[in-house]
């Protein structure tokens, strides 16, 4: 039986598995929605795996291209050049737009930068997120930036922190450009339930997991294992508003001796939405 509840689960989290088997299994478990992640699917044709997610009584909750960082990060290396990224960014848009739902959220980030030069990199990001803000609103979709946490610096990320997101989000001032908040990513950000509080209808995503001091830079735990008060700020996100999905991503690189991907998958599913539905309950008090 589907949930109720506002949770969605990222394809990431079931990183082992395919497309098929992702929907298969996350309706079977009770997920309501699922984020596409481009890398699963047919690189021939979409259309007929996105139209089963439908079929399968799921929502798309937002959507992870193959390339969704203006320069290079860990999960796609190639192509080096801004342009030609954004280029990728673009054509996942078009080839996905038709089969979601309108104002679908395509997650962004920018890539670590090049010599350290940040600057040059907020610069850049000030033009090319407009110009992609702007081709997907006229898609009728739109753009959720993630701001990435500290120890991702380097190698996915010239930003920190919801306060930089924010501030970035309003520079570039288009209102299909707003925000992904990954509670893994933000939880450590100064005065973090105030520039919550300042986000208002900028938010567009939740994303959601747990904490321990990682071993890796893919070492995120399942929801009420870790050190995120995940009620408060929830409460907190609830207060703005917002009232679209929360969805659970969850990296867990594989060589890791307690790996997530290397476990009972379908388990990770109930437990988390069992831990979502605890934190939700809690969230309202």
């Amino acid at each position: 039986m589907k949930s109720p509840l506002p949770f969605g689960v990222s394809e990431f989290t079931t990183w082992p598995w395919s497309f098929e088997r992702d929907v298969e299994r996350y309706a079977a478990n009770g997920i309501p929605a699922i984020e596409v992640c481009e890398f699963k699917l047919n690189r021939n044709d979409y259309a007929p795996q996105l139209k089963a997610i439908a079929a399968g009584g799921l929502t798309v909750s937002s959507v992870q291209s193959e390339v969704h960082s203006l320069f290079p990060d860990s999960l796609a290396p190639q192509p080096t050049a801004p342009d030609d990224r954004v280029a990728h960014i673009k054509k996942a848009i078009a080839r996905i737009a038709p089969h979601v739902p309108e104002r679908t959220p395509f997650v962004v980030i920018t890539g670590a930068a090049p010599g350290g030069d940040t600057a040059a990199v907020y610069q850049k990001a000030l033009g090319a997120f407009d110009d992609l803000a702007t081709f997907a609103a006229e898609r009728k979709m739109r753009l959720a930036y993630e701001p990435l946490n500290p120890v991702l610096f380097n190698t996915d990320t010239a930003l920190w922190g919801l306060d930089q997101a924010l501030e970035l989000v309003r520079h570039v001032g288009h209102e299909a450009f707003g925000l992904c908040v990954d509670t893994w990513n933000v939880f450590q950000t100064p005065a973090l339930h105030d520039v919550l509080g300042a986000c208002g209808d900028r938010i567009f995503l939740v994303q959601v997991s747990d904490w321990h001091r990682p071993r890796s830079g893919a070492d995120r735990i399942s929801l009420g294992d870790g050190e995120i008060d995940n009620t408060a700020i929830m409460r907190t996100i609830r207060a703005t508003g917002y009232r679209g999905p929360y969805v659970l991503e969850i990296f867990s690189g594989e060589s890791l001796p307690d790996s997530i991907w290397r476990s009972d998958l379908d388990v990770t599913l109930r437990k988390n939405l069992d831990a979502f539905a605890r934190t939700w309950q809690a969230s309202e008090r």
